[in-house]
């Protein structure tokens, strides 16, 4: 097996290299909200433009035909990526929070009826809340959450609560954005078949770290986005069962996703382009095939290793500074991520002084603000970790962080 070498790694991607200000070289420890390219993702969309760009789908000529080749090739290593069954099971949208729309405003106007329950958890991003509450007014469902534990798990106790009163969907993180708490999806997604409901997971801060499957897991859906694996912004995808996506009607009209139109009605056309109106991001697409390439290239099991070693040293150092509180820190399994405050701090300060020091975190309720509310706070700064980040980083942002206390103090 070949050593996980991550100064090579750190070469693939230019930005790693810039200072931030004269001889302060970037230290980027903010990767889950979006993470870094490298230079294959950003060659893969420069040589679609220069040497393959038109329209897919739509044209017979040799510009069409290489656009469209390139389009569906991708798409083909991100099902394989997840372990899809079929391609055609992989819709390409613009985020993990289009797809996740998609999902509630497609399926779930069609098979939630007033009344019906949708269980969801405390600790979800606002993309996979706000889809819902606004389904619910709209048809007056009912939601109900699965509580996260002082420990920042779900209260497992809870969520078979809700199992017995039958809901319709169960939709939940795989990974916490804020916690970094790594839920037990496939064993909630068994408990939530056995009671007869469809599953969606929220994979945006899975897919990129760690080896999923779909397959695996039995998700009837799974939302998630390039711009977090190394790939580009502007598309995402949505992993969801042939027998579910071919009885959902289209979520937009126009160009690519009829079969045939008249003045009064249309037939959709077939799966994935059903879901994909007009002309979309091609070179995005085809550059979040290159971020698959990349990732695979690396190995995702390494990656998660890799990862699991700098958050356990990250999780060690930042508690030698005093008065520093970890979000969920004793999460039995957790992912690359640190969530904290710091007593009298503003989180905004911590990350502006942070930053003069070339260090970039986040600072926020990081689109969680129910959790952050149940953990009696407005605020906290995340440091997040990815394949290319350093045990060097990790002392820097402890050195640092010490400065902040002592500026305050």
């Amino acid at each position: 097996m070949t050593a996980y070498n991550v100064e090579k790694i750190r070469k693939d991607f230019p930005i790693l290299g810039i200072e931030v200000s004269p001889g302060v070289p970037l230290v980027y420890l903010d990767s889950t909200a979006t993470a870094q390219k490298p230079a294959v993702v950003i060659d893969a969309m420069d040589e679609y433009y220069r040497t393959s760009n038109g329209n897919i789908h739509r044209g017979v000529h040799y510009l069409a035909e290489r656009a469209t080749s390139m389009y569906e090739a991708s798409r083909a290593k991100v099902a394989a990526f997840i372990g899809a069954d079929k391609p055609k099971e992989v819709i390409f949208t613009r985020n993990a929070t289009e797809s996740i729309n998609l999902v509630a405003q497609t399926w779930g106007r069609a098979f939630l009826n007033k009344g019906d329950l949708v269980v969801l958890t405390e600790m979800e991003h606002h993309s996979n809340l706000v889809p819902w509450q606004m389904l619910a007014k709209e048809k007056d469902l009912r939601l109900e959450f699965i509580t996260v534990t002082e420990d920042g798990e779900l209260d497992q106790a809870v969520y078979d609560q809700w199992l017995d009163q039958g809901p319709k969907l169960v939709a939940f993180a795989h990974m916490s954005n804020v916690l970094g708490t790594i839920n037990p999806a496939k064993a909630m997604i068994a408990k939530a078949r056995r009671a007869g409901a469809i599953t969606l997971v929220d994979g945006a801060q899975s897919v990129p770290h760690f080896p999923v499957s779909v397959k695996d897991l039995d998700v009837d859906f799974m939302a998630f986005s390039a711009h977090k694996m190394v790939g580009p912004t502007g598309v995402g995808a949505l992993y969801g069962k042939e027998e579910l996506l071919d009885k959902m009607p289209p979520y937009m009209g126009g160009g690519d996703m009829i079969r045939k139109v008249y003045l009064r009605s249309f037939t959709p056309n077939e799966l994935p382009w059903k879901f994909e109106a007009g002309t979309f991001c091609i070179a995005e697409a085809i550059g979040f095939g290159a971020a698959v390439d990349y990732l695979n290239s690396i190995g995702m099991d390494a990656i998660a290793n890799y990862e699991h070693q700098l958050v356990q040293s990250a999780l060690i150092k930042m508690k030698t500074i005093p008065g520093l509180e970890i979000m969920g820190e004793k999460a039995a399994h957790r992912g690359g991520v640190v969530s904290f405050t710091l007593p009298g701090i503003h989180p905004h300060d911590v990350a502006q002084i942070l930053d003069q020091n070339g260090i970039a975190i986040r600072a926020g309720h990081h689109c969680a603000m129910p959790l952050h509310d149940k953990f009696g706070i407005s605020a906290s700064s995340r440091a997040s970790f990815y394949l290319y980040n350093t045990e060097e980083e990790i002392n820097h942002l402890v050195v640092s962080l010490q400065k902040v206390v002592k500026m305050f103090s």
